[in-house]
């Protein structure tokens, strides 16, 4: 963690606009408060780049941009589609406010909130590493974006203060094989898709929801999906894992 500080406030001297990038799905969990406090505090440009919004709804992103842009600058970037990367590539340079040399951009989130995809949009190639796979980016990468942008891109880590497997596996912060209770974080995912996008759940799964509580729905979903033992019962790991990481994957929607 000392280390992780240190690399922070490194980047934070060294950069001429900081950008910190959330999940759309998670804005408010995928923020690093103290991280914002130290830029501002320091009076460094800021940009706030809300990734993934190709997962949300219309209605979600503006809620989301109208409590964040009271911060600082707010984009919607889809990592996936490339939506936004103009606009983005726009304010950097408005933010930067620099002429005569390269503006350098560093870039904070947490693990696989697209840190990376989004740098790579905007340079137009592949340059930053990349993976599914959470904590992919082991250290500090320096990437040529054109048009005067160099990045920063630096690893995701969760402060020791916020290790909550929950959280962790909601934001795919930590992969679904590597969580201990996949059984109660995937019980969280179908939580808030049934009380903000139930038809996703229906269409993706092809099943029918009416009632039922989560732990029901996990049950359709592994008999629909033939996750069964040799009593006919599910097989709740194996389900589990499987809502877990089509989550993780951006194949379901809130």
């Amino acid at each position: 963690m000392t280390s992780y500080k240190t690399l922070v406030k490194d980047v934070i001297q060294k950069a001429d606009v900081l950008m910190e990038v959330l999940d759309a799905r998670f804005p408010d969990e995928t923020r690093n408060r103290d991280l914002e406090r130290e830029i501002i505090s320091l009076n460094k440009p800021f940009i706030i780049v809300i990734n993934k919004c190709d997962l949300v709804s219309r209605e979600k992103l503006v809620k989301a941009k109208a409590c964040l842009s009271k911060t600082a600058p707010t984009v919607f970037v889809s990592g996936k589609n490339k939506s936004g990367v103009t606009i983005l590539r726009h304010q950097i340079l408005k933010s930067a406010c620099i002429k005569g040399h390269d503006i350098i951009v560093g870039t904070f989130g947490y693990p696989n909130v697209g840190k990376s995809s989004i740098i790579n949009s905007v340079a137009g190639r592949h340059k930053a590493s990349t993976s599914p796979m959470s904590g992919h980016t082991k250290g500090v990468q320096k990437v040529n974006a054109g048009s005067r942008i160099m990045f920063i891109d630096t690893p995701g880590v969760i402060p020791f203060d916020e290790m909550d497997e929950y959280i962790q596996g909601l934001l795919g912060a930590k992969d679904a094989n590597k969580l201990q209770d996949h059984v109660g974080v995937s019980l969280k995912i179908i939580e808030k898709i049934l009380a903000e996008n139930k038809t996703a759940l229906e269409s993706f799964y092809h099943i029918t929801i009416e009632n039922e509580n989560s732990y029901n729905v996990l049950e359709l979903i592994g008999k629909q999906c033939n996750f069964l033992q040799k009593k006919g019962e599910i097989d709740e790991t194996r389900i589990a894992i499987k809502v877990i990481t089509d989550w993780q994957k951006g194949l379901l929607f809130v």
